[in-house]
């Protein structure tokens, strides 16, 4: 009887091994469920052990995978890179100083997922993306608001949720020239500052205003482009019928011009569906 048991104890710890083992190989293997980091050591999780640096896959904190080696969104978002497109703004521009790769990069921080989801390919054409529609809605980062901004009136009255308030303008500012109080309104709860009852915040603030541009971004766009719907969709998703479908075949030109060149600065193909 006691070495029946002792046998026992010993077959139980075996299985007990034999079934733990490979989900530690699974785990080693970066085998993560959505939304989770693999470590540098292999494990899955949530946070700066597991996100931050040495981060092997997963949304890793600014940073994407190339063959096997981490490399960091400011790395692809050089000095050479940013500044290629900033120096191009007249000193006489509003943004020329405004617009900074520091104030970009903090903003950042509070978005960990762009430019990290998916192939080295498509986290390159999303930085493309993202710089393209910058590039031209900014003009080389020259314009903080929208030309002529205050004489538009971009309120939707009918948005109860996001009143607008009298006296104030929701027309574009900032990177992607956010507009409308159902955009500023919900931008702020998000970020964190008053969109309704100051907009003027997002051409004073620099790190907000890019903030703002990535918040548009990750809500409207990120997911179209890593999913490899193409640069058009983002296009359609931003501007739709004002310039796709032969709203305004010039603006979307240039658009797509700055992407390719973009694309081919970062040394990625442009992909398919570059067109609204």
């Amino acid at each position: 009887m006691i070495n029946n048991f002792s046998s026992r104890k010993h077959f139980i710890f075996i299985c007990t091994i034999a079934i733990i083992v490979p989900r530690l190989i699974v785990a080693q293997k970066c085998g993560c469920a959505e939304g989770l980091c693999c470590s540098k050591w292999g494990y899955c999780g949530t946070g700066n052990d597991y996100c931050g640096k040495g981060c092997q896959g997963g949304p890793c904190y600014g940073s994407l995978i190339s063959n096997g080696s981490a490399f960091s969104v400011s790395e692809i978002v050089s000095e050479a890179f940013f500044n290629g497109i900033a120096n191009q703004a007249a000193s006489s521009c509003d943004g020329k100083g405004f617009y900074t790769r520091s104030a970009f990069l903090e903003a950042l921080k509070s978005y960990p997922r762009f430019g990290t989801v998916g192939s080295s390919n498509d986290t390159r054409r999303e930085i493309a993306a993202f710089f393209a529609h910058v590039t031209h809605e900014t003009g080389h980062m020259c314009y903080i608001s929208e030309i002529n901004g205050p004489t538009r009136d971009y309120c939707d009255q009918q948005n109860v949720e996001y009143p607008c308030v009298p006296g104030k303008k929701y027309y574009g500012r900032g990177p992607i020239q956010l507009s409308w109080n159902f955009n500023y309104g919900p931008a702020g709860k998000d970020i964190g500052f008053d969109g309704l009852n100051d907009p003027d915040i997002v051409a004073r603030d620099s790190i907000i205003s890019f903030k703002t541009a990535l918040w548009y971004w990750m809500s409207n766009c990120h997911s179209l482009i890593t999913s490899g719907q193409g640069f058009g969709a983002t296009i359609r998703a931003t501007y739709g019928p004002f310039e796709c479908d032969g709203g305004n075949p010039p603006a979307v030109a240039r658009r797509i011009d700055y992407y390719t060149e973009y694309c081919h600065q970062l040394g990625v193909e442009t992909g398919n569906n570059s067109s609204c």
